[in-house]
């Protein structure tokens, strides 16, 4: 053999720093991926060919491999023997003279039981399987490559036992069938990064639809909830339809599918082509006016082109993603909604950026460290005001340039700026000073466009000076001074209105004023009068137990129960029957207040607590267990059960319901009552 071709393989736990970025000297372009999930052993194993071209003279590559067994691995046929598969912990990377070539071809067979970014839950009688690659890198269970700026067409197929639907990135192509098993092959076609490879594998059923332009959208939903589908995809091709058109650019991939699991780690996930969602969204027609998936939906969708078609080079640049996708999902919403809705929705944004200005925690948007709260609604107020500033139709003009020339490409936020420069033919320098590189507000400005809504222009007088005011003369008040009835706009003016009258129960329209908020059928004007129950409406606080939402129906159970004991029992037997949203925030707060009602259905209590505590166990979502561990730690009803539920959660894959449980489970372990049974459970669990 030619010297020339032998390769001299070292495999070292080494992390490339980003001034030395590999794509400056190989591109890997393509990606077969065929893997075998076992849900029995929660293991994925299976095989990755890379195709790669090395742009320039190179002595090495590598290959993020964090924790896989590597077992086998071979560069254009040459098989590796000097790998040890079981000492992969880090970066794989292979030592050669590598000169610059096309169409080479990496191989490497492997073996991994993940411990992040691929997640085998249990749900029923079957276990979901799905990933979440952004911030816990594909690179735990694929071998592949964490730099955002190494764009791959990742082409994945994926065997598992024939009960199970599976979703991945791109199109369908082949189903194959054996005994027991399915073979599904996608086929992606287009460049992605890594952390937007996905899958999810589980028992569901699906609603086709088509958009406007001619692309499948495909809407999945668990067997048991067919009822669920309309209320929680509700707008979703009118959003589909209204993006490709305000956006200008058509959607960039083959189809768009969504899908729901138990436990998701955040509210969606914007995976190429595939939406991964909490299924704490698959909401029925009473939880639509609360808690719906509509923004999550459009947001999601939105990345579709800013995430996923155009990716932000790195963390300095995250507006590029989330400020869009913010800004595009309130256009959409605003498209469905109103105007109203578009501008309340930016007032709240700036008020919960005044708030994290207050406690000196702002920062300049292009800060890679800035919070959430500034990458999404800062980037989104930053939007709405380039496009006030330099005019529509320049703005969506320089938006479609920019997608068209980064098309499945890395961007920085002086390739946008230069678009829009571009453009409108205005130097934008004074615009990136002040909402780029300030972590100081204009807030001027932003009050000053605000007050373009006479909803918000409202808001903004009532804070500064009294609505609720009239004249007087010898006689007494001045009838024609008295506000007489609540405004007819949007709902926040009438809570504006009704929060200073509840301040002035004298003001002579009071009743009137809160009584035409009771006759009202606004439900968030009936859901904050639920919130306050005002003195001196006891039978008209009541009817808000029946009214269409389960916020209003848990406001007023506890706010009833607590304002008047003796009718406990009375509100109690007429929310029995209420379960609530997919959390059940009602359910669990009916039977809490049940077992502090002493004089209703005693008999029951041990019926109560063991229902309560059936919702702690992880055959629930972490929301429903949540609820219900903190209601049982408000009670101090801890039994057995539900303290190994709790110590079971102190061990969950979602960091937030983790937390929770860790610090409960630290602060009744220091509890003189519950100190010996813990520390006896958790060494009996260590035994099994």
């Amino acid at each position: 053999m030619n010297i020339k071709y032998i390769l001299i393989v070292l495999i070292t736990f080494i992390s490339f720093s980003a001034e030395a970025q590999q794509t400056e000297y190989v591109d890997f372009t393509k990606a077969e991926v065929e893997i075998y999930i076992d849900s029995d052993k929660k293991e994925v194993r299976g095989s990755v060919i890379y195709m790669f071209d090395i742009l320039k003279e190179t002595d090495s590559i590598f290959v993020d491999v964090k924790n896989i067994i590597v077992d086998y691995k071979d560069v254009n046929g040459f098989e590796q023997l000097n790998l040890n598969g079981d000492s992969i912990k880090n970066n794989g990377i292979i030592k050669s003279n590598f000169k610059p070539s096309l169409n080479n071809k990496l191989t490497i067979n492997f073996h991994i039981n993940p411990k992040k970014a691929l997640y085998f839950v249990d749900k029923d009688d079957f276990t979901q399987v799905w990933t979440q690659g952004q911030g816990k890198y594909t690179s735990n269970w694929l071998p592949s490559i964490d730099d955002v700026n190494d764009k791959i067409e990742f082409d994945l197929t994926i065997i598992t036992n024939s009960e199970y639907q599976v979703l991945s990135n791109g199109k369908l192509v082949k189903k194959e069938e054996f005994k027991g098993y399915n073979r599904w092959r996608f086929d992606m076609q287009k460049p992605m990064s890594s952390y937007l490879v996905a899958l999810a594998i589980g028992k569901y059923s699906k609603k086709e639809l088509t958009s406007k332009s001619g692309i499948p959208i495909e809407l999945y939903y668990y067997l048991e909830d067919s009822a669920k589908v309309e209320p929680t995809y509700r707008y979703t091709k009118q959003m589909f339809d209204f993006l490709e058109e305000e956006i200008g650019v058509p959607y960039p991939w083959q189809n768009y599918k969504q899908v729901p699991i138990k436990d998701f780690l955040y509210s969606g996930m914007e995976n190429t082509s595939l939406t991964i969602f909490s299924d704490d969204f698959m909401i029925d027609n009473t939880s639509f006016v609360d808690k719906n998936y509509v923004n999550v939906n459009a947001h999601e969708l939105a990345h579709q082109w800013f995430g996923d078609f155009v990716t932000a080079t790195e963390g300095k640049h995250h507006w590029l993603q989330e400020g869009f996708a913010t800004y595009y999902a309130l256009l959409a919403e605003r498209d469905i909604f109103g105007d109203d809705y578009y501008y309340n929705t930016l007032y709240d944004y700036a008020k919960e950026l005044i708030e994290q200005e207050q406690v000196d925690e702002a920062t300049p948007l292009l800060d890679p460290k800035a919070s959430s709260t500034t990458f999404y609604k800062k980037g989104a107020w930053a939007l709405h005001i380039l496009k006030e500033k330099v005019g529509e139709q320049a703005f969506k003009r320089a938006v479609i340039n920019y997608l068209n020339r980064f098309a499945y490409k890395n961007v920085e936020t002086q390739n946008f700026i230069s678009e829009v420069e571009k453009a409108s033919g205005q130097d934008l320098s004074s615009f990136e000073k002040e909402w780029l590189l300030s972590s100081t507000l204009p807030l001027e400005k932003m009050r000053a466009t605000l007050k373009k809504n006479e909803g918000i222009a409202f808001l903004e007088t009532i804070e500064q000076a009294p609505y609720l005011s009239y004249r007087t003369d010898e006689s007494g008040y001045v009838p024609s001074s008295l506000v007489m009835e609540l405004p007819e706009g949007y709902y926040t003016q009438r809570i504006a209105v009704l929060n200073e009258a509840l301040k002035k129960p004298d003001y002579p329209t009071y009743k009137d004023l809160i009584t035409e908020a009771f006759n009202s059928n606004d439900i968030k004007t009936r859901q904050f009068l639920a919130q306050r129950i005002p003195e001196g409406f006891k039978a008209e606080n009541e009817t808000l137990l029946q009214d269409k939402s389960y916020l209003t129906v848990e406001y007023a159970l506890m706010n009833l129960w607590s304002k008047f004991p003796k009718d406990r029992s009375k509100y109690l037997e007429a929310t029995k029957n209420v379960v609530g949203f997919n959390d059940k925030n009602v359910r669990t707060l009916w039977l809490a207040l049940a077992l502090l009602t002493p004089e209703y259905s005693p008999e029951l209590d041990n019926n109560f607590l063991r229902e309560l505590t059936n919702y702690s166990s992880s055959k629930y979502g972490f929301q429903t267990r949540k609820n219900a561990l903190a209601y049982i730690n408000n009670l101090q009803v801890f039994n057995v059960d539900s303290l190994l539920n709790l110590i079971d959660a102190c061990s969950h894959h979602n960091w937030w319901f983790k937390s929770f449980a860790q610090d409960l489970l630290k602060s009744l372990s220091e509890d003189q009552k519950y100190k010996s049974i813990i520390s006896n459970l958790q060494e009996q669990l260590k035994k099994e």
